[in-house]
Formats: structure tokens, sequence, C-alpha cells
């Protein structure tokens, strides 16, 4: 699905650097095989769709049975292939993967990065589903978020039974918006889900943080966060130096966490170069809390237009000094493309 430059840095090398137990569990579908994920730093994995690629083609030794995720799966776990039998759930397997982690690491820092199996196409019935046959998209959405809530719980709870939830930041946030095929029920409407496009359907989701004792429970934040955020914030949280030898373009909102005011950012960057994109859609846009321009030139009041329906066109002194500052960081992404 994707490739990482063996060049680049994660969090877990960071913090594997910094005397860190390291653990990875969940989705990789980022090629390479045991030693890359140890490269990045993590000292153990579990791990989903992990294509051992050789000069651009597949492994001919891999598994074909590499897309099973869910019933009867098969996970690449600490370098070995293992193909579950039926009845066995893979999003299970990698928490159980992770809570095993957390109680053998109680006694020193650790980290786990666990970017979940579930929930994701294709929808299917969960072991808690009451109907184990069902077709219908929706239900079974239904089931999998509920059952991915119980595996957060889970791993709260193990946090908890181990005495190191009070010492433990827990980040939980989506990659991208829901499938187009569900429309979700809310306070302000149904809501249709926008993969793989760049509206805030698509872009915009939520981040949760919990820190107990440290973090104020129920404060909301507005303020603009960024994935490149989380490596400077998780650098800010170890107390650890940001690397110095690359350009990084995140900034660590460590202050919001604790109820500080902090220096939020002014914009974020976006783009989605990947599958699923038509051809003659923009690929890039820069945004801030209201304003938001794409790389074709359109740009929206996406406060009062969500589903961006409406570019603007007027000449009002707030929109051209919007746009002006947009473009600018715009330009600023591009020199460096």
């Amino acid at each position: 699905f994707g490739y990482l430059n063996p060049k680049e840095v994660t969090f877990g090398n960071v913090l594997k650097k910094a005397g860190y137990q390291t653990c990875i569990a969940g989705k990789w579908q980022l090629c390479g095989d045991a030693s890359t994920v140890t490269a990045f730093g993590f000292d153990e994995h579990c791990l989903w769709n992990m294509h051992s690629y050789r000069g651009g083609t597949p492994n001919a030794k891999e598994p074909k049975e590499w897309f099973s995720r869910y019933d009867a799966p098969t996970l690449y776990r600490n370098g070995k292939w293992t193909k579950h039998p039926k009845g066995v759930y893979g999003p299970q397997v990698c928490t159980d993967f992770i809570t095993s982690f957390i109680e053998q690491k109680k006694d020193q820092p650790f980290f786990v990065y666990y970017p979940m199996i579930i929930t994701h196409a294709p929808f299917v019935p969960t072991p808690d589903s009451v109907d184990k046959h069902c077709k219908g998209k929706k239900r079974n959405f239904v089931d999998m978020v509920e059952y991915m809530d119980l595996l957060v719980g889970q791993i709260v709870q193990q946090l908890k039974e181990q005495g190191v939830l009070d010492n433990t930041l827990i980040f939980f946030t989506g990659d991208n918006g829901t499938h187009n095929a569900i429309s979700s029920k809310t306070v302000k409407g149904s809501i249709r889900g926008g993969k793989m496009k760049m509206t805030n359907a698509g872009t915009r989701v939520p981040l949760v943080a919990t820190w107990p004792g440290k973090s104020p429970a129920g404060k909301v934040f507005e303020d603009l966060v960024d994935f490149s955020d989380f490596l400077p914030t998780i650098c800010d949280v170890a107390g650890v130096q940001v690397p110095t030898d690359r350009i990084i373009d995140g900034r660590s909102f460590l202050p919001q966490i604790l109820g500080r005011k902090g220096t939020p950012r002014e914009w974020v960057f976006c783009h989605y170069w990947g599958p699923g994109r038509e051809k003659k859609q923009t690929r890039e846009f820069v945004r801030n809390q209201r304003w938001k321009l794409y790389d074709n030139g359109k740009m929206y009041d996406i406060k009062n237009d969500v589903l961006e329906q409406s570019p603007l066109q007027e000449t009002a002194p707030e929109v051209v000094a919007a746009r002006k500052r947009l473009q600018a960081a715009l330009d600023t992404i591009k020199k460096r493309q």
C-alpha cells in the first residue's frame, strides 16, 4: 500500500533511543520485514498487511491469506507469520498482544503504537454481533465501532490493573473520515462519510487525549492539530530532543493537553494522492479554523459552508486577507516539494 523511506525517523526511534520499550500492533502497510520494523524503533510487533517486498515485487513466500484481518487472520508476529484458525478475531489478537506487552513492561518506560485494524471495510460481523451472517454495512459498522470501544477499554483496564494508568498518556484519533457508504446521525444532523475526499468529512477527525491527574477532564480545544505534531509532542512528553538533522513541521501540543494555552498553529496543510482520488480533483489544501484554500485556487468559508458548495468569489477585505495568508503558506510548502 505504501513505503516508508528507511532514512526517516519515527517516534518509535526517538523513544527507543531514550530508553523506552516499544511495541506496534495492527496495520503496517509500509513494506519490509521484521528488520524494517525494528529499524523504525519497535522492539515487538503484531502486524497485519505486512508485505515483504524485494526489488519492487511482493515476496513469493508470503501467504496468500495476508488479506485476512478479521476472522481467521494472518498476522506477522515478531518476525513470524501466524495463520489463526476460524473463530479467532484479528483485532482481539492485536489487543491481547498489547495488553501482554504492558504487563511485561509495566516497570519500565514503554510506548505502544496501535494503528487499529478495526473499524474498516469490509464491514462484517464481530464476535459480539447478534447476527453472525449479517451483510448490512451499517449494522456491522455499528457493531465494529462498539467492539473497537471494547478493545480500547480493555487496554485502559490493563493499564489500571498494572498500576500505571496515572503515569500513561493515551491518544485516540482517526486517520481519515468514515467510509462514504456510512451516514451517521449526529446532533447537527446526518453526516455522510467522506473517506478519500478532501472535505471535512474526509480529513477532519476526533483527537482525544487523556492523562489522569495531569490533563483536565472534559476540556475541549478548538486548536488546529496536524499529524506532524505528534512527534514533537511525544518528544516533549518524554523529555527528549526533537531530531535536529531534518526539517520538523510539527509543533508540540503538550501545553493544551495539560490545559494551558500553548502555541496553536495558524494553519495546517493536507494532501492526498492516494487511491480513490479522481484525476481532476485537487490534491492539496491549506486551511485555518475558518478558511480553506485548495491548490486549484478555490477557497471556501468552511465555518459556514461545511460541505463546500459555494466557492468564494467576493472581494470582501477579510476574504482577500485570508486568501493572501493561506496562499503564502501553500507557497512555502510547494517550495520544499
